[in-house]
Order: structure tokens, then C-alpha cells, then sequence
């Protein structure tokens, strides 16, 4: 199998089914269903959100595989592989084995067009069942009701924080995007709510008639010193005291999230585990900070307002003594102006970039007026971000900080950037 194998099947999706999204479960579980996937026999997570899905993932992922735990995790967007959607005991999984799983659904699939995420929710279904892993944590690509990885019905289901977002998808107020995000949930089946908002969330939760375990009443978490320490309801229903942590780039509430998980799946982490696995847990490009040639850099895929106001109460915990700049790029579709008013004053310089070739990104020549109009003067426009990103560099002296945010292609074309860049010297 070439290298090149995977990229030609996976440009081969784009153009068999060209609308990235089509809501509806009918017909990625039918193909389930032939090809023998339903119901999934091993324990099964399913995390939905607006921000910190990929956190609560990766402290599931991190903290099963530390006990011996074979876990199968899906995951998406990617950064900068496709492979990193599917991993199987932390590793992602081949070029050939994708390839293979992609066959095969579409040989099931008869004359039922599915779409690219369809395709490969299912590949990783039949990756996780060839591989017998003892987990599947699946992570929701939009929504949660009517998302491909809901014909799964999950062990544990896990909703973190909720914010305005995919809007012409999921409804235009939090009310209703809280009632998408909580179709995940299964009657009588246990689930685990990491947030307190909106006040929509409880009647959806309520409605879905799930065992649910709230933020701030069966698990939560007080500062304790520069750390915080927290609590869990145990599978007895007491109630057990965690040790005193501290990650500055992980919220506590997803933390917890992910070890309430463990509680219900009987499979609770030790204190020695979150000791040796928490502290330096990084998932990549969520407020993943960097020190490169004596620089400050913060790679976050803060996509939405709620996630750049998160961005912010970690740059100002984490003060440097140079100045501080911004490259940013992000989709049209997201309320840009109320991103940069998050922002607020943080950012002496903003670098702008087109990405030629997506369609969905903002033209940068729009992001610059809207920072006019927001009062902010220093602003560069590039034809693309790798040359923002030179030109941001350019004007960094050591003790500087460079925060590069706004879309997962944004953070992508930075890793790219700074991996030539290291390999440079």
C-alpha cells in the first residue's frame, strides 16, 4: 500500500458525496447494520460539545492506556494526518487498515450515498471490532442527535461545555443547541454533564430520562494553591477526593469529566495514574504552549467565542514580558466580530491570511475591517498563512509570545510551519 493510497480514497469521498454534512442517522446505520456492527460489544464513550471534547478524549485516552486499557478512539477534525482520527491504543492506525475498512464499507454500502464522515465513522468501527480493543471512546463531529457516531448507543454518554456554534446546523440559540448536543443520551443509561449552561440542559437531560451526573454536584472541583483539587461519585454512590492537580491548559471541568467516565465504566483511575499522566497532558493545539528559538508560542484551535474567552483567561495566567501577537485566520461562518472582541487588547499586532483552496475561510481583507472597526491599528494582511506566519516571526525577539488561533487549518499550517522551521536548525 502506497502512501499516497489513503489521500486518493479519501479525495475520492469529497467528490463522490461533495456536501460535507447531511443530518440523519437512516443511512449510516443501515450500512451499520450490514456490515454487522450494531450494537458494539465492548464499553463505549461518546463525548459531544462545543469546546473540550478533544480534552475530556485525550484524558480518556491517556489515562485507559496508562491501566492496560485497550482503547479505540475517534476523533475529529484532524490536524495535520488523517490518521489521527482513529487510534488504537494511542497509536494511529495505518495508511493500509484505513484503506481496507474504506473498501469494505463500500461494499456494503450498495447504492445508499454516504458522506465523508460517514465513510470513515464506520472505517473506524470496523477498525476498533478487527483490532478487539476493550474501549471506544467516539468523539461527536457536529451536534450529537443526529451525528453519525449516535447509532452507537454509548456506555457513558459525556456532554461538555455548550456555546453558540454551527448555528445554521444546530439551532440559533443555546436552548437548542443544547437539545442537539443531549440526543446522545440514552435512557437509564449513565451520563456525565460537564457544564452548567445553558439552563436548557437540564430539561433536555431531564427529558432523555439518562442517569446523569452534574458538574458542581456529583463531580467537581475548588482551587486549591495554584492548582485545584476535585471530587467524583463513586460506582457505590460515595464519594471519593482527588489529588491536587494542576494543568494550566486542560479546563478542571473536563478533567473531571473524563474521570467520573472512568468511575462508571468500573474502571476508576488510581491517584498514582492521574498523578503521572495528568500534570503533563497536552493535546495538540489546545492552548499547546510552546518555547521555540527563546519565543512564546501558543497554538489553540479556539474557533468560537467561547473557546477565544477560555484562550484569553490562559494567556493572562501565563504573562510573558515581551509583547504579544496573533496570527489568525478563521471559517466565515463564525461570528468573527465577537472572536475579536474576546481577544479584546491582548494582541499588540494581528496577522491575517487567505487560505487559498477553502472555501469556507474568511477572506482576510474582511477579518482586517472587522479589527478596524474594533479599534485595533496594527494589522498585516498575507496571501496565505505560511506567509503570515514568516512575517509574524519577523518582527519576534526572543522573550516575545506569538499566539496563533482562530480554526483547526489555522493551527495545522502553524505545526507545518514550525516543524520545517525546527528542522531548518
Amino acid at each position: 500500500m502506497t502512501e499516497s493510497a489513503l489521500a486518493v480514497w479519501l479525495a475520492r469521498l469529497e467528490a463522490l458525496y461533495p456536501q460535507p454534512i447531511k443530518l440523519g442517522l437512516d443511512r449510516v446505520a443501515a450500512v451499520a447494520n450490514t456490515l454487522g456492527l450494531l450494537p458494539v460489544k465492548v464499553p463505549v464513550v461518546t463525548v459531544a460539545g462545543t469546546n473540550g471534547k478533544g480534552s475530556v478524549v485525550a484524558a480518556l485516552e491517556s489515562l485507559l492506556h496508562r491501566s492496560g486499557v485497550v482503547a479505540g478512539v475517534y476523533t475529529s477534525p484532524h490536524l495535520l494526518r488523517f490518521n489521527e482520527r482513529i487510534r488504537i491504543n494511542t497509536e494511529e492506525a495505518g495508511d493500509a487498515e484505513i484503506v481496507a475498512a474504506l473498501e469494505d464499507v463500500e461494499a456494503a454500502r450498495g447504492e445508499i450515498s454516504l458522506t465523508y464522515f460517514e465513510y470513515t465513522t464506520l472505517a473506524a468501527l470496523l477498525l476498533f471490532r478487527s483490532r478487539a480493543v476493550e474501549v471506544v471512546v467516539l468523539e461527536v463531529g457536529l451536534g450529537g442527535r443526529l451525528d453519525a457516531v449516535n447509532i452507537v448507543d454509548p456506555t457513558v454518554a459525556v456532554i461538555t461545555s455548550i456555546a453558540l456554534d454551527h448555528q445554521d446546523w444546530l439551532g440559533d440559540n443555546l436552548d437548542q443547541i443544547a437539545r442537539e448536543k443531549a440526543g446522545i443520551l440514552r435512557s437509564g443509561k449513565p451520563a456525565v454533564i460537564a457544564t452548567r449552561e445553558p439552563a436548557g440542559l437540564l430539561a433536555a437531560v431531564a427529558a432523555s430520562a439518562a442517569d446523569a451526573r452534574w458538574l458542581g454536584q456529583e463531580f467537581g472541583f475548588v482551587p486549591v494553591g495554584e492548582g485545584w483539587g476535585g471530587w467524583l461519585q463513586t460506582s457505590t454512590g460515595g464519594r471519593r477526593q482527588l489529588p491536587v492537580m494542576n494543568n494550566a491548559a486542560l479546563l478542571p471541568a473536563n478533567i473531571c469529566a473524563a474521570l467520573q467516565v472512568l468511575e462508571l465504566l468500573d474502571r476508576p483511575a488510581s491517584d498514582a495514574d492521574i498523578a503521572a499522566v495528568i500534570p503533563g497532558l497536552q493535546p495538540p493545539g489546545r492552548r499547546q504552549r510552546l518555547t521555540v528559538s527563546g519565543l512564546d508560542l501558543i497554538l489553540d484551535v479556539a474557533h468560537n467565542p467561547a473557546a477565544v474567552n477560555k484562550l484569553v483567561e490562559f494567556i493572562d495566567i501565563t504573562p510573558c514580558n515581551g509583547k504579544t501577537i496573533a496570527v489568525f485566520s478563521a471559517m466565515a461562518d463564525k461570528d468573527i466580530k465577537a472572536m475579536i472582541e474576546a481577544a479584546g487588547e491582548r494582541f499588540g499586532a494581528w496577522f491575517l491570511a487567505d487560505q487559498p483552496g477553502n472555501a469556507r475561510a474568511a477572506p482576510a481583507a474582511d477579518i482586517a475591517g472587522l479589527l478596524r472597526g474594533a479599534g485595533q491599528g496594527m494589522i498585516s494582511v498575507s496571501k496565505n498563512l505560511r506567509q503570515a506566519l514568516a512575517r509574524a516571526r519577523s518582527v519576534l525577539a526572543p522573550g516575545d509570545r506569538l499566539v496563533v488561533f482562530g480554526s483547526f487549518h489555522t493551527v495545522a499550517a502553524a505545526m507545518s510551519w514550525l516543524a520545517k522551521e525546527q528542522g531548518k536548525g
